[in-house]
């Protein structure tokens, strides 16, 4: 994954002596730079030889697991070692970290568990929280509990936010200074950004396409959901014959990339290749796409919001903006959270327009109209006000205390329901309190609903279950037209052949069971799995899902809330 850096053309490297000055002089910063600017590369290895350091380590967080392996990558080139030597990093399933590792770049989970197995953190003494604009939920607690901890136990402990559009005045006040609690200081950093001429596209101007209002969040307009495979599809053919250099895509999921890539097999010449980049992608996959096609040929990355920040794709002269991305979405009176298709803000469709004009002036297609946009909202929705908060109130109740101070406390009412959830999972007592229950669901890389199946039922079923509600289906084909029967892909997990299976997604599927067992204790022998105990197994998790049947396809829940399950369903009948 070399990029052939050079730390000279990096143009954050103009503000690293004011850096070092406000972190020598104190203990909490923000850094504001722009896409290209090097924060990510260089700002890390900059302060290894500062005085205040001590020679102790650098803890640097990433949204995302593609992005934690490319970042420590190219650090370690930039310093001419190998990964794991100087630069390491670790993710949920995967530790590349040496005895002389001295940045370590890990993922928002890894951070929490570190706090709340020793929240000293012993041998640190920085902790850097990148991209905190994309504000995910386990993003904003490690901050939260990092920030408690300089306040309790260690003070001397340096924390640095570096985003590159963030509202700077409210997170600096956030942070706080030392003593006098004043505002953090704000270092701003120039980038090295060409002109990007923003073009509309808005297609169909009717209420509902394209063209029609902003939804600030809300889901998307249907028809530009349910056709944005062939809006990107035919705005990339356009870029490819109207313009110069590689072409940069993004949609909002997986399933869309896979129509867009299917339409574009058809009508490309055969100089271009076509690459999707996305989180549920093997590395083989992921590493294709960032890697630069041959001379002469033209790349297409057809790409989920992963390719908004941190990661580098170079060669991209054109984006295309469906403008669409997912997101998720929590519903208290249903107790569930979908991922669900919503418009971005206009900060994220400036970060996405910013990486056409990263090695020369470029151009960005933006599938929705200039009057919509300006009716957009001006930053995304912080998760923590959106999503489901068991797993952050599980972490809450295992760190103690009420000192935890967020930069958007999270909903009342939303927080309520996840303390039920916990209490009826016998995670929480009475009084709030983890139970033996709860501490070991805290120790596992689970939402606390797998979490409590895998402690209450520890078996090879119960792994493998969970590892298939934690990740992407290993069934090929559209979501609603696929059996809904866990039991088969059970089955299909431990070797039975089926048409539909996804390889690649049944072996991650087979490996994430595994490191699921491996972290729970649980020998994970594939030989002993009772399949026909899904259901029951799954009761752990979901105890308020228990229904009775009314008449086909027509269930009461425990809660007293109706369910349905279209007749024709197996598990309708």
């Amino acid at each position: 994954m070399s990029g052939g850096l050079d730390a000279d053309d990096l143009p954050v490297r103009a503000s690293l002596p004011e850096l070092r000055q406000v972190l020598a002089d104190g203990t909490r910063a923000v850094l504001v730079a722009p896409p290209g600017a090097g924060k990510t590369t260089l700002v890390p290895l900059a302060l290894l030889d500062e005085p205040w350091l001590a020679s102790r380590r650098i803890v640097m967080l990433e949204p995302r697991r593609l992005a934690t392996r490319a970042a420590a990558h190219r650090m370690a080139d930039l310093s001419g070692t190998a990964v794991g030597d100087l630069v390491g990093y670790q993710t949920r399933d995967e530790r590349r970290i040496g005895r002389t590792s001295r940045i370590e770049v890990v993922t928002e989970g890894v951070l929490t568990r570190r706090l709340q197995h020793d929240a000293e953190l012993p041998g640190v003494g920085l902790v850097i929280f990148d991209e905190v604009h994309e504000r995910n939920i386990f993003t904003d607690l490690g901050l939260a509990l990092a920030l408690d901890v300089c306040d309790s136990i260690r003070p001397d402990l340096r924390i640095l936010a570096m985003s590159a559009t963030v509202d700077r005045g409210r997170l600096a006040s956030y942070l706080g200074g030392d003593a006098d609690d004043s505002p953090a200081p704000v270092v701003e950093s120039e980038g090295r950004a060409f002109t990007v001429d923003v073009r509309w596209r808005p297609g169909d101007p009717r209420p509902g396409g394209p063209g029609g209002r902003g939804t600030r969040g809300r889901p998307a307009p249907r028809r530009r959901a349910q056709h944005v495979d062939a809006d990107v599809a035919d705005a990339v053919f356009d870029a490819l014959r109207d313009h110069e250099g590689d072409v940069l895509a993004f949609l909002p999921g997986i399933a869309e990339i896979r129509g867009t890539q299917s339409l574009l097999s058809t009508r490309v010449s055969g100089d271009v290749d076509v690459r999707p980049l996305a989180g549920a992608l093997s590395r083989q996959e992921q590493d294709a796409a960032l890697r630069p096609s041959p001379p002469g040929r033209r790349r297409v990355v057809l790409a989920t919001d992963i390719a908004e920040t941190s990661l580098t794709v170079e060669g991209v002269r054109v984006v295309v903006d469906s403008g669409l991305a997912r997101a998720p979405r929590f519903d208290p009176a249903t107790g569930m959270t979908r991922l669900t298709t919503v418009a971005i803000s206009r900060d994220s469709a400036d970060q996405r327009a910013g990486r056409a004009g990263r090695n020369a002036p470029g151009v960005a297609l933006r599938l929705w109209s200039k009057i919509e946009h300006g009716s957009r909202a001006a930053h995304r929705q912080p998760e923590i006000l959106a999503t489901d908060l068991a797993g952050l109130a599980l972490e809450l109740a295992t760190w103690g205390g009420d000192s935890v101070r967020f930069l958007d406390p999270p909903p009342p009412r939303a927080l309520d329901h996840a303390r039920n959830l916990l209490q009826a999972l016998d995670a929480l007592d009475g009084n709030g309190q983890p139970t033996a229950v709860g501490r070991s669901m805290a120790g596992l890389p689970l939402h606390p609903r797998l979490a409590r199946m895998v402690v209450g039922e520890p078996s090879t079923l119960a792994c493998i279950l969970a590892a298939l509600l934690d990740d992407r289906d290993v069934l090929r084909g559209r979501s609603d037209e696929l059996p809904v029967d866990l039991a088969l892909r059970v089955g299909i997990v431990l070797g039975r052949g089926d048409d539909r299976a996804d390889r690649r997604a049944v072996e991650s599927t087979r490996q994430r069971a595994h490191d699921i067992a491996r972290r729970a204790g649980i020998p994970f022998d594939t030989d002993d799995v009772d399949i026909e105990r899904s259901g029951a197994v799954l009761l752990l998790a979901y105890p308020d899902r228990l229904a009775g049947r009314r008449r086909p396809g027509q269930f009461q829940l425990r809660t007293g809330q109706g369910a349905m399950i279209p007749p024709d369903d197996p598990l309708g009948d």
